[in-house]
């Protein structure tokens, strides 16, 4: 069965085989595991996983690749594949007893973020997760204060997971060729935040505001929640951008912000 990659999707198909073995070798797989593959396109990192793996559970949203992988691993009994939106999928769904899932997946572009903040939503049900992304979205997720790459995804990836940047992957490996470096980034959720934080609300509001005018000083661009005066308070200068910011930063900021409204509402 022949399959035509549809745009719609953002289907480019891994098929390079010294870079399948790579990623193999960088999840460290071992057989008493249950995996999750998002996405996993014409099986080519399938394959390979079921090798491993004693039970591999797959989420494909295309129907007609999902009629291709029942048929190609029809032999495989600890396979199960899910014609599924990975968006709207409940993921814990998937978990048996006190078991963690570990998750890996080629996302398109226009899904990985808000894939990503969804599987975050179960992060008590997963070990780990290996994402193959544009090697823009992986630079960001890893960016720290002071970069230019900095930015809310990176604050907020932090805050929930141990992050690392694991390995390039070239457009050659997929077919089609993408006109974008890829990589491969793990994730791994904390079972204890780095930072407290008292209300997520008012961190991910904090976050967003003060990115969403990253040219901006923290003054001009926090100035609808949080005084002048706080910011001294919290010995942080208002004359900074929001790059310069640590995770710590954003926390204090957010608790200030929580707590005021506390006290404005007793």
């Amino acid at each position: 069965m022949t399959h035509i990659p549809r745009k719609r999707f953002g289907q480019n198909f891994l098929h390079d085989h010294n870079i399948i073995h790579s990623i193999l070798s960088s999840i460290q797989a071992s057989s008493d595991e249950h995996w999750v593959e998002i996405g996993p396109g014409q099986g080519a990192l399938t394959g390979p996983l079921l090798k491993q793996v004693s039970r591999l559970d797959v989420v494909e949203l295309d129907r007609d690749l999902v009629v291709l992988l029942k048929d190609k691993f029809k032999q495989q009994a600890h396979l199960r594949i899910y014609s599924a939106d990975a968006l709207n999928f409940d993921f814990s769904s998937l978990v048996e007893g006190n078991e963690k899932l570990r998750i890996i997946g080629n996302l398109p572009y226009n899904i990985s973020t808000p894939l990503m903040f969804h599987l975050l939503s179960y992060a008590s049900f997963i070990k780990d997760m290996h994402f193959m992304l544009q090697k823009e979205v992986v630079d960001r997720i890893c960016a720290g204060p002071g970069s230019k790459k900095y930015g809310r995804l990176s604050v907020m990836m932090h805050y929930h997971c141990a992050v690392e940047a694991l390995l390039d992957v070239p457009p050659e490996s997929f077919d089609p060729v993408p006109k974008v470096m890829s990589a491969i980034v793990r994730l791994v959720p904390l079972q204890h935040p780095p930072v407290q934080v008292n209300n997520m609300n008012s961190f991910n509001q904090v976050v967003t505001q003060a990115f969403s005018q990253r040219r901006k000083t923290l003054r001009n661009s926090l100035k609808k929640l949080i005084d002048e005066k706080d910011f001294v308070k919290l010995n942080i200068d208002p004359t900074m951008r929001s790059e310069g910011l640590s995770l710590n930063d954003f926390a204090k900021l957010s608790n200030l912000l929580q707590n005021d409204h506390v006290s404005a509402t007793i």
